[in-house]
């Protein structure tokens, strides 16, 4: 009986420590708020172009409609160097000018074939196009809202030699290399991007964006997969990743700002870890003030002819 007792007790003890531990925990999820997306860019020899949108909720369907319905049209976007001040024409993708459809199809994400079947607009400069050394400010007006940005583009960064190298155990395949000497000063980011030479739009590998955190001002090598071999349906998948002996193909390579790199760093971060529940959250950054999401951006490419042999 005095064993029994000691047992309830023990069993009581414990009972009254587990549930003195249980909390009721509640969240408070903040309610959707809808705000203005920028995803503008300006290049070397080229002209501004802006694409505006609006964020989603969470909680909302996902399907084409709500992809179009996103796209903000009316606003108004002026691009200025200091000198020339440009207000952008409103440009939509059911009403191209011939010969640009691969390149806005590129910007897009979209195959060319549903861009110009959709009523997707954005916004292009016809008097301004980017300049090394020079800094453009954006403005953009949409809904009795200002909103604004600054970029510069950036002295290019060439790289010291580009050369392929035959994997040993994959024969007649391998990654592009390339060697980079990174200037003293640090905080220089860049982008890498390639394409076959017949080919139009620029890919971007894993990992397109980086800074020189980890090699400032050394002279180094590194290597990159082929990002076209992905979506090659023809392409036996032991070769996925890899560039063909014979391949010609076209390297881009381009310098951007700390604050850029900042925002396309976090932004394919989350997008590689999109359904991780173990992936720790991102707040991704932005340059533009008044209340919007996303980036404009100013990028000084260099490019570079490789023949895979």
């Amino acid at each position: 009986m005095k064993k029994m007792s000691k047992y309830l007790l023990f069993g009581l003890m414990m009972s009254f420590i587990f549930t003195s531990c249980t909390k009721e925990v509640q969240i408070d999820i903040p309610g959707y708020k809808e705000q203005l997306v920028v995803d503008g860019f300006i290049e070397t020899d080229l002209p501004a172009i802006v694409l505006l949108s609006k964020t989603n909720d969470i909680y909302a369907g996902t399907n084409i409609q709500n992809y179009i319905d996103g796209f903000v049209s009316g606003a108004t976007v002026i691009v200025s160097n200091g000198t020339v001040t440009d207000t952008l024409l409103e440009v939509c993708t059911d009403n191209l000018p011939p010969g640009t459809e691969e390149t806005v199809a590129a910007f897009l994400g979209l195959p060319v074939e549903q861009i110009v079947n959709l009523h997707l607009c954005f916004y292009v400069s016809d008097q301004l196009v980017g300049e090394v050394g020079k800094t453009y400010n954006l403005t953009i007006q949409n809904e009795g809202k200002i909103y604004t940005s600054q970029t510069s583009i950036m002295t290019p960064k060439y790289l010291d030699s580009l050369f392929w190298r035959e994997e040993a155990d994959v024969p007649g395949y391998g990654f592009s290399w390339a060697r980079l000497t990174d200037p003293p000063a640090t905080g220089n980011a860049y982008r890498w991007e390639v394409k076959y030479a017949s080919q139009v739009p620029f890919s971007k590998p894993f990992g397109p964006f980086s800074d020189d955190r980890f090699y400032n001002g050394l002279t180094f090598e590194f290597a990159y997969e082929n990002p076209m071999s992905f979506s090659d349906p023809n392409l036996n998948p032991e070769y996925r990743g890899y560039f063909k002996q014979g391949d010609t193909i076209v390297v881009k390579f381009s310098t951007l700002g700390q604050k850029e790199f900042r925002f396309f760093d976090k932004k394919y971060n989350q997008i590689y870890s999109s359904g991780n529940p173990f992936a720790t959250p991102l707040n991704i950054p932005t340059n533009i003030e008044g209340g919007a999401l996303g980036v404009w951006a100013g990028f000084s490419p260099t490019f570079d002819t490789l023949i895979c042999q």
